[in-house]
């Protein structure tokens, strides 16, 4: 993650580098759209900035052009950042620069600050404490609502709270607000509501406050104490918000009270690299800047001095099919680096496959003189570390987890084990595997006691967490079953327990692996973008275009990682002799060789795709002349993905048996009910009336006419004859024998 690494042996002492000597001499070094950053110290100034173009350096001299030309008093001056690294990194970047004294702190920061000095006169007494956690009390809360929650679901809801908060929602207005924005909350609206309006409440009565609490308080004062206000502005006249594209409404309602009616205000941002609209983030405060402020002085930061003409090429490419607001502000990135070698497309037949090739390239790469603290491995959830984790250990190379503890010390994987152990012991004693007669039923049985479920939980967060380690379990001990045939439970316990042995080295500095969210920030010489498939990337609960697009956003900020060598890899099936049923990510169509997305250039890749493992056909060209050919039916096409289908129960579904269902699970149960019925009075098995694929794309396409109920394989003439009426009045909703409105 450094820009240079030297011995261990032989440490250089680094040299700090010389103050300029005047004002002009801070310009010095800067290119022109960087200059003009630094001298535009009047009015609003608005900086769209791509990744990699050296925006902190820009303002940073442009904060110190101002105070060493005596335009600006380093008192006056608030720059505002989003972590205590950043805000340290600038303050340091400042002292070096000669402007000591100016405050680089984040919005929290210089909140707390000032409200911990005007409490007394706005309020009196002292300021309230402040809760580092806030878990306990909304647990607290909800056991007063008579709310159970799991620890998974208690940190959701939360993470809720807080952005309820964030984007200024009381109680009350929770569950509108929530259906608004198409969240996915983890508990009934009306119950969260509850527990917030509970949690509230327990806060005043112990005279605490939390962290959104600072914001909200600051902001609450500013409007109703003009004298303090006033007073804040007289201080503060000269404001530089950094990361300005993830401020969220409470934030930006509090920049605008510092403010008041002046705009000596200077943001910076990438509306492209908005990833955190979970947390309430918005890039529309940047993107409506010029509304706001008339005559605002736009630059636009274009010149990537981090990675080379391969790698900006493939982020151009990547953004040329986006949609959305954001899309239409987004940035052409010109790389200023020298040429390096073309990224890399790996199709692999499995998952395994995949991380072990991957472990190899990077243990080629270090032997080829890339530091291995410079190599990165990205996931989309950090649930697919665990293969990744046990690849890079039988290889041989150091690595360390970025924002999520290791696989097997996670608490559910620790729980999870616990529950395995204790199961093996018992043996045959346990209820539990009573009707579990092979190892991964056991398991799924065992589990199941944990929170695993055969269907995923709708939504993100900390539930969809603990259920995809779990599932990550669930399928490493039915890969163990296939491998070691007649394995037990205890053999199972054993592997695993050898697999966290050989995970739990001590700490060194190695590869970094990390979710796609926690790679914001920094940079590597060379990254690997792995498991792209649908249903990963863009995440199987992303269903709105404004979801999908911050997950394709999310690859951007991934892609822009890299600063020379770029690897992007998928697996085709799970594991090993799995059915080929995955396909790449949607978002790498028109990047790699041999694909072209529709409405957007042709973009990326030189250099082809390679192929890991085995692989499944039909990723050929077309053959030259086929198109004078007699034109033959079209194949039968998914309805969300648009791949051609050849299985017959997909065929049936009219969708990829791995793309998002979004069946109507009541309707199913009713079409399975009215199914038994009618199987009893023919003497018949139930799928000589419908098979469960055919009521499954019943479910999922709900048709209202005859026309749209023959579009569904599975239901002929003949079949629409004989049951056609009965299957629309229950997709209707109407009761067997009913009349509709129309007949």
């Amino acid at each position: 993650m450094t820009s240079a690494t030297h011995s261990p042996l032989f440490p250089q002492t680094p040299q700090v580098p010389e103050v300029p000597d005047s004002a002009d001499a801070v310009l010095d070094g800067l290119d022109p759209e960087q200059r003009e950053v630094a001298l535009a110290l009047h009015g609003p100034v608005c900086v769209l900035a791509g990744a990699g173009t050296g925006k902190t350096r820009a303002i940073t001299h442009r904060i110190a052009y101002g105070v060493r030309a005596g335009i600006l008093q380093p008192s006056t001056v608030l720059a505002v950042t989003f972590t205590n690294r950043a805000a340290g990194e600038m303050r340091g970047r400042l002292r070096q620069l000669g402007a000591g004294g100016v405050q680089a702190r984040t919005f929290h920061s210089a909140a707390l600050r000032q409200l911990q000095y005007f409490w007394p006169k706005a309020v009196g007494g002292d300021l309230p404490r402040l809760l580092e956690r806030k878990v306990q009390l909304v647990n607290e809360a909800a056991a007063r609502c008579r709310i159970r929650l799991d620890r998974n679901e208690l940190r959701d809801v939360t993470s809720e709270i807080e952005w309820a908060k964030v984007t200024q929602t009381v109680p009350a207005d929770y569950p509108a607000a929530v259906a608004k924005s198409s969240r996915d909350a983890p508990r009934a609206p009306a119950e969260i509501s509850q527990i917030y309006s509970t949690y509230e409440q327990l806060k005043r009565d112990r005279g605490v406050i939390d962290f959104e609490d600072v914001l909200l308080l600051t902001v609450g004062i500013l409007q109703d104490r003009h004298d303090i206000a006033a007073t804040i502005r007289s201080q503060y006249q000269h404001f530089v918000v950094d990361e300005y594209q993830d401020v969220s409404p409470l934030q930006q309602r509090l920049l605008e009270l510092w403010l008041g009616d002046r705009d000596n205000l200077c943001v910076v941002g990438d509306a492209s690299q908005t990833i955190y609209s979970f947390t309430g983030a918005t890039p529309d405060h940047l993107l409506n800047f010029r509304t706001r402020h008339a005559g605002a002085t736009v630059v636009k930061l274009i010149r990537d001095y981090r990675s080379t003409p391969q790698v900006v090429h493939l982020a151009n490419g990547l953004l040329s099919q986006a949609r959305g607001k954001a899309a239409d502000h987004r940035l052409e990135l010109v790389s200023q680096r020298e040429a390096g070698p073309a990224p890399a497309y790996v199709e692999y037949g499995d998952e395994p496959a995949e991380a072990e090739s991957t472990a190899r390239r990077i243990r080629d790469l270090i032997a080829s003189g890339v530091p291995a603290s410079e190599i990165a491995v990205f996931y989309r959830i950090n649930a697919q570390s665990q293969v990744y984790e046990t690849a890079l250990a039988d290889a041989g190379v150091p690595y360390q987890l970025r924002g999520a503890e290791r696989f097997f010390e996670r608490p559910e994987v620790r729980e999870a084990g616990v529950a395995l152990r204790g199961a093996a012991r018992a043996g045959g004693n346990d209820s539990l595997l009573d009707d579990a007669d092979d190892l991964a039923s056991q398991v799924r049985a065992v589990l199941g006691t944990k929170g695993w479920t055969a269907k995923a939980p709708a939504g993100s967060g900390a539930v969809r967490d603990r259920w995809e380690s779990l599932a990550a379990l669930v399928g490493l001990a039915t890969d163990f079953s296939k491998a070691k045939p007649g394995s037990t439970l205890s053999d199972l316990v054993a592997e695993l327990d050898e697999r966290a042995a050989a995970q739990h080295a001590p700490t060194v500095q190695g590869v970094t692996l990390a979710s796609l969210h926690a790679a914001k920030g920094l940079e590597w010489d060379a990254v690997f973008l792995v498991g792209l498939t649908e249903g990963m990337l863009p995440i199987t609960y992303a269903k709105t275009e404004e979801q999908i697009e911050e997950e394709r956003r999310l690859l951007y900020v991934g892609v822009t990682r890299a600063r020379m060598h770029l690897t992007l890899s998928w697996s085709l099936s799970r594991a090993p002799g799995g059915r080929a049923s995955r396909r790449p990510s949607r978002f790498l169509t028109g990047l790699r060789p041999g694909t072209v997305a529709s409405g957007a250039r042709s973009a990326g890749g030189s250099g082809g795709i390679e192929r890991g493992g085995s692989t499944a056909p039909g990723t050929e060209s077309a053959a030259p002349g086929a198109g004078l050919r007699r034109k033959k039916r079209g194949p039968v096409r998914c309805r969300v993905c648009g791949k051609a289908l050849n299985d017959g129960g997909e065929m049936k579904l009219m969708r990829c048996e791995d793309c998002p269902s979004d069946m109507d699970e009541g309707l199913y149960e009713r079409l399975r009910d009215w199914r038994a019925v009618q199987a009893k009075a023919l003497g018949q098995p139930g799928y000589c009336v419908f098979t469960d694929k055919t009521l499954m794309a019943i479910a999922e396409t709900v048709p209202s006419t005859g026309g749209e109920l023959t579009m569904i394989s599975g239901v002929g003439v003949r079949k629409m004859d004989r049951f056609g009426s009965d299957v629309l009045a229950i997709c209707a909703g109407q009761e067997l024998g009913e009349s509709s409105e129309d007949d």
